[in-house]
């Protein structure tokens, strides 16, 4: 369950702050109330950066289905109008 600081009090309370990511999971910083950052243990930071950088061979033998990554969303694409058959 991740926890939402705000910057003052993750500053202040560092080490509780360090704890609760790695105990916990992902702890959010908000500033002026807008979440801005995010602390997250080390091995979903490796995870994730993994992820970021596969290719694309590595991609496609991935054990799951990736392949949002590899298709343009639709809604992008208009229709052609229909011609009026006379």
């Amino acid at each position: 369950m991740s926890k939402t600081w705000q910057v003052q009090e993750a500053k202040a309370r560092f080490s509780e702050f360090l704890e609760a990511s790695v105990s916990q999971g992902p702890q959010i910083v908000t500033k002026r109330g807008v979440e801005t950052a995010v602390l997250l243990p080390i091995e979903q930071w490796r995870r994730l950066r993994g992820t970021a950088q596969a290719d694309l061979k590595a991609l496609l033998l991935a054990p799951e289905a990736r392949t949002e990554m590899l298709t343009p969303p639709r809604a992008r694409h208009g229709h052609r109008p229909i011609p009026a058959l006379e």
